[in-house]
């Protein structure tokens, strides 16, 4: 087993009352599924993939990842654990505007402690895998939008993560881009990579072999 939610409960106050974002969710991901999550704005699907990738805590329940009780981790365990094993992809791609996009690829690999010559093997790799050695002394400015989500999804799979998160992968690209992407994931979830992905596109949520609805926090 990869991971195990139980019961995970998440809530902010507001005027004294409780408004839930995440309600009694249990979940159990083995490696190498594909699951897509879906449901309308505000029904907590990036919650919810945040709690997944330790980039949110919860109010109640438990989380196990490879054995390990996220839940009562310390934080700086928590941190080294989801950048050992987890990938995430974002809508709004997370690029740093002053960095070239080798440098960008390069940025995960400085918390590994790798020798110097390890990394640019590395990244070399990564640019030959995308099909974007030309672009690689340009910053995320000079890419189209597009390209900025090939370095994106390459940064994040460049520290060989067991769980790649994507949030929205395809929102800001065109189709034939988005199906590109789309293609990318099956072919690394048949790598073994776990994919968990937020989708609002039934087309793209057809990509997993699990589909996850969520509405008001609930998993229906």
């Amino acid at each position: 087993m990869l991971l195990q939610l139980q019961n995970i409960f998440k809530w902010v106050n507001s005027g004294g009352q409780r408004i839930f974002l995440l309600k009694d969710i249990n979940l159990k991901v083995k490696e190498g599924e594909f699951i897509s999550i879906m449901g309308p704005s505000g029904s907590g699907k990036s919650t919810f993939l945040n709690v997944i990738g330790m980039l949110d805590g919860f109010d109640e329940g438990s989380y196990d990842f490879l054995d390990e009780s996220v839940h009562q981790l310390k934080e700086k365990h928590r941190a080294k654990l989801y950048k050992e094993y987890i990938g995430f992809v974002f809508q709004q791609y997370h690029l740093l505007d002053d960095l070239t996009v080798q440098e960008n690829l390069e940025m995960p690999l400085l918390y590994k402690k790798l020798k110097g010559a390890e990394r640019k093997a590395m990244v070399a790799d990564m640019l030959d895998r995308f099909n974007i050695v030309g672009k690689k002394d340009l910053f995320p400015a000079q890419l189209s939008g597009g390209q900025q989500q090939l370095v994106g999804i390459a940064r994040a799979l460049i520290s060989s993560p067991k769980l790649l998160l994507a949030d929205e992968p395809t929102g800001n690209l065109n189709s034939k881009q988005g199906e590109e992407i789309m293609e990318l994931f099956k072919q690394l979830n048949e790598e073994g990579v776990t994919i968990i992905q937020v989708t609002h596109s039934e087309k793209n949520a057809a990509y997993g072999k699990r589909i996850i609805n969520l509405l008001d926090g609930r998993m229906i």
